[in-house]
């Protein structure tokens, strides 16, 4: 599950709402250890979900750095290498 949350910070355009919320519900999915919640604990799990995004986008908020942002599709295109050397082809794109 975790192998989907991905580096958010420093990146050209900034990370989105969006990718700070996913990021959010595959951290609370790997601790709880469910993928979908029971009725009774849907709340809590939405809770965390909320509260580890509000975490999330006030940490890439307040980080500094001097390094140049990072491309997003150079590092797809490094990790596509990575499993062509690793499996002997490249994943779909996508």
């Amino acid at each position: 599950m975790c192998r989907n949350i991905r580096r958010l910070h420093n990146y050209a355009p900034p990370a989105t709402s969006e990718e700070v919320q996913a990021a959010a519900v595959q951290y609370v999915r790997k601790v709880s250890g469910t993928t979908r919640p029971s009725a009774a604990n849907q709340e809590a799990f939405d809770r965390a979900v909320a509260a580890v995004a509000a975490a999330t986008a006030e940490l890439l908020d307040s980080l500094v750095t001097t390094a140049p942002p990072r491309s997003r599709e150079e590092d797809a295109a490094r990790a596509r290498e990575r499993a062509r050397q690793r499996y002997g082809t490249a994943p779909a794109a996508g």
